[in-house]
């Protein structure tokens, strides 16, 4: 069954509520969170997903590969378990710019193999970035993630539907989540452009009526195709962005 996911970023225990109380409000097809572990701030992606569970159904912590030791048994097991979070998504990390948090040489699927050889039972997600290299390298790292035993993907935001078709017929038959993000000004346009090797049409404007046109064609074509698709509403308003969309 087709999904749709919010992905939220997880500030503090007070501010997560609010935001899920307002998706559950406005978005009822709204079903699942999947919510990034991001080091500045204190709340972990388990702990949020944990608060979410009292508001959609469906939660998925990111887990970063590189802060976990793999001489060492997985150290949220336990975790996971006494919060009823039974899918993850693995995503590999960026070195924190604060070094004396530790890190590890562990890779995404370095990762996914021993979550999957530790907690079989666990549904774990892996990255697909249609930016980071040529199709071939990306198209033979799925499949390295795929044999590590990923059940499914997550993809990095698109802003082009083209791409997106292409990249939907070069990979049938996965369960994938589609990602969507506005981007409203240009220096987030910069920003993806230069740090993410993002690809934007020719049509392209910064603005949220040029989002929300194609937050809608990215939503006809989940419903065409039965995809998965999730939302990153990164720095607009939620409500404005999808009004009149999901609701």
């Amino acid at each position: 069954m087709r999904k749709i996911s919010i992905e939220l970023v997880p500030r503090n225990v007070a501010s997560l509520p609010q935001e899920l109380q307002l998706i559950r409000q406005h978005f009822p097809t709204i079903d699942t969170t999947n919510i990034p572990d991001l080091l500045k701030f204190k709340l972990r992606s388990w702990e949020a997903c944990r608060q979410a569970k009292a508001f959609l159904p469906y939660t998925i912590p990111h887990l970063r590969a590189i802060d976990f030791d793999l001489s060492q048994p997985f150290p949220l097991q336990d975790i996971l378990h006494d919060s009823g979070i039974d899918t993850v998504l693995v995503i590999a990390g960026d070195l924190p710019q604060d070094m004396s948090r530790r890190t590890f040489r562990t890779s995404s699927v370095a990762l996914i193999r021993a979550l999957k050889q530790q907690m079989p039972e666990l549904k774990v997600y892996a990255g697909i970035d249609p930016y980071r290299s040529g199709f071939r390298d990306e198209l033979d790292y799925i499949k390295r993630k795929i044999d590590a035993g990923a059940d499914g993907f997550f993809t990095q935001p698109f802003f082009d539907k083209r791409l997106l078709e292409i990249w939907h017929d070069l990979l049938p038959g996965l369960n994938i989540y589609w990602g969507v993000s506005p981007v409203t000004s240009q220096r987030s346009r910069d920003y993806w452009e230069n740090l993410n090797n993002a690809v934007f049409p020719p049509d392209f404007e910064p603005s949220l009526a040029w989002n929300r046109r194609f937050a809608r064609e990215a939503l006809d074509f989940s419903e065409q195709t039965g995809a998965n698709l999730y939302f990153m509403p990164i720095r607009v308003d939620l409500v404005e962005y999808l009004s009149g969309i999901l609701n």
